[in-house]
C-alpha cells in the first residue's frame, strides 16, 4: 500500500487482495461514511490493464481519500456494497462498461448499456463498429436494430477556435465606425 498528497487529496495506491480489509479500517476507524463514487480506467498495456478507483468521504473529519486498486483483465474485485450498500450502482456501472467483476455483488446486470448488448464499451480495445444499436422507428411502428456506424473515421483537429479565422464578424462594421 502507498499513499500520497495529490493536490491536497489523500490518495492510496492498495493491492488488489488487501483492498477490502483497507476499505473496512476507512469505514469502521477513520469515519469514512460514504462512498462517493467508483469508476474504472483502463491500460491495456499494462499487465493489470484496469484501476479501480474509489473516492471516499468523511464528513466528520471533512477528509476526502481516493483509493486506487489495479486490476487484471482476468480478475475480479471483493465488492464494497457491504459497506456502503450505495456501491451496488457504481459497481454494476464499472462492470458494464468495463467488464470488471465485483465478488459478491448480488446484482450484475446492466446499468447503462441494453440488455442484449455484447462487450464493454470504455475498454480502449472495444471496436467502433461492428455493433447494433436499438431504437424505435417511427414509421415502422416497432423497435429497429441498426448497425452502429460513425459518420467519419477520425477527425482532423487544427486547435483552433472558430472565431479565429475571421477578421470581421456581422455586425462588427457598426463598432468601427464604418458607414455608407
Amino acid at each position: 500500500m502507498v499513499a500520497r498528497r495529490d493536490l491536497g487529496e489523500l490518495v492510496v495506491e492498495a493491492a488488489q487482495g488487501d483492498a477490502y480489509a483497507l476499505f473496512t479500517r476507512l469505514r469502521d476507524e477513520f469515519a469514512f461514511a460514504q462512498v462517493m463514487d467508483i469508476c474504472g480506467v483502463d491500460f491495456p498495456e499494462r499487465a493489470a490493464r484496469f484501476d479501480v478507483i474509489y473516492n471516499l468521504l468523511s464528513v466528520t473529519r471533512n477528509e476526502r481519500v481516493r483509493v486506487v486498486v489495479q486490476v487484471a483483465d482476468s480478475l475480479s474485485l471483493t465488492s464494497v456494497s457491504s459497506l456502503w450498500p450505495s456501491a451496488t450502482w457504481w459497481e454494476r456501472e464499472v462492470w458494464d462498461l468495463f467488464g470488471i467483476p465485483f465478488e459478491g455483488l448480488a446484482d450484475h446486470r446492466r446499468i447503462l448499456t441494453d440488455y442484449g448488448f455484447e462487450g464493454h464499451p470504455l475498454r480502449k480495445d472495444f471496436p467502433l463498429t461492428g455493433y447494433v444499436e436499438v431504437h424505435y422507428d417511427d414509421e415502422q411502428k416497432s423497435v429497429v436494430y441498426d448497425k452502429v456506424k460513425l459518420t467519419q473515421e477520425f477527425r482532423n483537429f487544427d486547435f483552433l477556435s472558430p472565431w479565429e479565422g475571421m477578421t470581421t464578424l456581422p455586425g462588427d462594421e457598426k463598432a468601427r465606425g464604418e458607414r455608407k
